[in-house]
């Protein structure tokens, strides 16, 4: 694989401590109402664009090892919003610029080895882009005509095709969820195209990150513009 001069070669040195100052769970910088939850992270993927409006990006994952930052996977080309990286809304496609957790996984097809906690989707299965619903930017199970939120602002995960045969979810905007900033941001296989403010990426790569994802080591996704 071809190396990537847009490689946030400066993490390779990065101490663990600089990071985990920065890394509040479920959201992007250090936030004083946070303090005291925070997890010091031994996983990064980072996702690196170009400019603001680049719709491409590079996507890297690196381990901490005795302190410093070790590459471990990639770079590979990694798909981001129509409107690119920067701030997110429900009326934006871009892909939230920040740190976030990474906690949890699901997909149409059956685990694929990640150590994340995994569900496996069905039509029943839904995420919640209705800003009026207290279920907003969270999964929710119901047949399709019985959910109790507006179901043509949601996501039935079920029904989108092979770029949710498996899936990482993306904790932006999620502790707590406020209505409008945005919802339903994971990293899942690529169309080939950029997406609705997704990180997509081919699924055997995405298998492989999902296989490497450690919760014990509190996995993180950086996503910024270099």
């Amino acid at each position: 694989m071809v190396k990537s001069p847009l490689l946030p070669l400066a993490l390779a040195a990065l101490g663990a401590a600089s990071l985990a100052a920065a890394v509040v769970p479920g959201r992007a910088a250090a936030d004083p109402a946070t303090q005291g939850h925070q997890h010091a992270p031994g996983q990064l993927v980072s996702v690196v664009a170009s400019s603001p409006n680049a719709t491409t990006a590079h996507l890297t994952a690196w381990q901490r090892v005795r302190g410093h930052w070790v590459r471990v996977l990639g770079p590979v080309t990694a798909y981001v919003g129509t409107d690119g990286i920067g701030q997110a809304s429900e009326s934006t496609s871009h892909t939230p610029a920040g740190v976030w957790t990474l906690t949890e996984a699901f997909g149409i097809q059956p685990d694929n080895g990640t150590r994340l906690p995994y569900r496996q989707v069905t039509t029943s299965d839904w995420w919640v882009s209705d800003v009026r619903s207290p279920y907003y930017n969270t999964h929710y199970r119901c047949a399709p005509g019985t959910c109790p939120f507006d179901e043509s602002a949601g996501e039935d995960l079920g029904e989108a095709g092979p770029v949710y045969n498996h899936a990482t979810v993306i904790d932006y905007n999620r502790h707590p969820a406020v209505p409008g900033r945005g919802s339903a941001f994971f990293l899942h296989v690529s169309a080939g195209k950029p997406t609705a403010g997704c990180v997509a990426i081919p699924s055997d790569d995405l298998d492989a990150v999902m296989r490497w994802l450690d919760p014990a080591r509190h996995p993180v996704i950086d996503i910024r513009v270099a």
